[in-house]
This record gives structure tokens, sequence and C-alpha cells, in this order.
């Protein structure tokens, strides 16, 4: 694997460990304006409804546990993931955990990489 893919893997998963801990801080940094999020339920979220729900309590990650991730370089400045993940969130007062299989992009912004869209479909594990 390149440096890029190391390191937007990396990101990612501190990505997930700020969800999991409720860091909006760190989110509005590594998540990009436009962000397309598509949850496993079909529920779309934009770079701010996601943080909004976030800091209000509507959503509460207690953890996101990646593995399987794999990076495929478009260029130099883009980086798509797939993997696996183990969810555990609390949405709109429903305690939930599951699995899914994920496709998140990540883009190389002025020397930043962030996220830009993600995508996942809930599994049977």
């Amino acid at each position: 694997m390149s440096s890029n893919s190391d390191l937007v893997i990396a990101l990612d998963k501190e990505r997930m460990d700020a969800m999991a801990a409720s860091d909006t801080e760190k989110l509005q940094k590594i998540i990009c304006k436009n962000l397309i999020y598509t949850h496993s339920s079909a529920r779309l979220d934009t770079k701010d409804s996601l943080i909004g729900n976030m800091k209000s309590g509507a959503t509460v990650y207690e953890s996101v546990v990646p593995s399987e991730v794999k990076a495929q370089e478009l260029g130099k400045n883009v980086v798509v993931l797939t993997g696996k993940a183990q969810i555990s969130v609390n949405s709109g007062g429903k305690a939930l955990k599951f699995g899914v299989r994920f496709t998140d992009v990540w883009e190389n912004q002025d020397g930043q990489w962030r996220m830009v869209a993600w995508q996942s479909t809930k599994t049977t594990d």
C-alpha cells in the first residue's frame, strides 16, 4: 500500500473513534463541508446534520470498529476505502448494534484529507 492509502485508513479509524467519543471538533476538521453520508438505514446526512444530531444527542455512537479495510487510490487526491464495521449506536432513543459493509471516499483538499462520502449496508454478522 502507498503512504496515501495507509494515511487515509488511519484517518478513517480516527474519524470512527471521534464519532464514538462524540468529538465533534475533530469531525469538523476531517469531514468535507459537502459530505454525503448514507446510513445503512438509507437515512441521508450532510456534514451539518450528522454533527448536529451528535451534538443534540439524537444520535450517540458508542463504538464504531472497522475491519477488513482496503484502500484503492484513484490518482493522488482520492482514496476509496471499503471494509466492514461493527457499530453500536443510540439513534432516536433506540439502542442498536449491527455490522455493515461500507464504501468511504476521501479527497485531498489543498493538502488536507477529508471524508466526502459514506455508504453502508447492514450485514448479517
